[in-house]
């Protein structure tokens, strides 16, 4: 898969201090954009301009655009990728886990991406990606909550494709599935056994191969590809 831009973009990823966001924003540097990344806890290595900002807060979201603004331009390309897991049954999920889930995972998604679009429309340009789960088409017990808020980003993503695309901003989903990071790895080595064995390709990704399908999406070559819901899962969600 060959990424051509016309460097330097500005980038934005929510939720870049670590994991999928951290290797997304690193292969965006490493094409020579401008990177800016958001964390609400821990801030990312110091190779990024690192914006603190709770996502679920409006006027923060706000903050952080003005801030990136100010120091770049304006956002031409938005990975949404922050998001919580707050795991357990139907039975004994508390509406509080259940709304916190959506909230972060979904509701926020909405905030970053009307904010985001106030320059890209002036712009007549702009690239939006919303990192969604194997598990939004799947479904997954113990995750009510966080498979609803990330199948909620397939119909935010498509409406805002059919909205946007007149304007040539592109909107589309990356469907991740098992993938090596700090919150797989607390899964234990049991459980990521299992994880592996229900994949076609028998193992679990790495971070690096979601971000070369986000970085190929805001890429030139990825220009006529609007609404698409891409699966990065080794085959799991097949048909689905």
């Amino acid at each position: 898969m060959t990424v051509e831009t016309t460097s330097p973009r500005v980038v934005l990823v929510t939720g870049g201090s670590r994991g999928i966001g951290l290797a997304c924003a690193r292969h965006f540097a490493a094409l020579g954009d401008h990177v800016a990344v958001t964390y609400n806890s821990s801030p990312p290595p110091g190779e990024f301009f690192a914006v603190k900002c709770d996502v679920t807060n409006n006027q923060d979201v706000d903050n952080a655009f003005k801030e990136i603004e100010e120091k770049f331009g304006p956002v031409q390309i938005l990975v949404s990728n922050a998001g919580i897991t707050r795991d357990g049954l139907l039975l004994r999920m508390g509406e509080d886990d259940f709304a916190s889930v959506i909230d972060a995972n979904l509701t926020a998604a909405y905030r970053v991406c009307k904010r985001a679009t106030q320059g890209m429309l002036r712009a007549r340009s702009g690239r939006i990606i919303l990192m969604s789960s194997v598990v939004a088409l799947l479904g997954s017990a113990g995750q009510a909550n966080y498979s609803a808020s990330k199948a909620g980003l397939v119909g935010l993503a498509r409406s805002l494709a059919r909205e946007l695309g007149s304007r040539s901003i592109t909107v589309n989903v990356v469907a991740p599935g098992p993938i090596d990071t700090d919150m797989t790895a607390a899964l234990g080595e049991k459980r990521l056994e299992e994880l592996a064995h229900a994949v076609p390709l028998g193992r679990t990704g790495t971070v690096d191969e979601i971000a070369g399908v986000v970085t190929f999406l805001a890429s030139p070559a990825a220009a006529y590809i609007t609404g698409a819901v891409i699966p990065v899962d080794g085959g799991l969600g097949m048909g689905h």
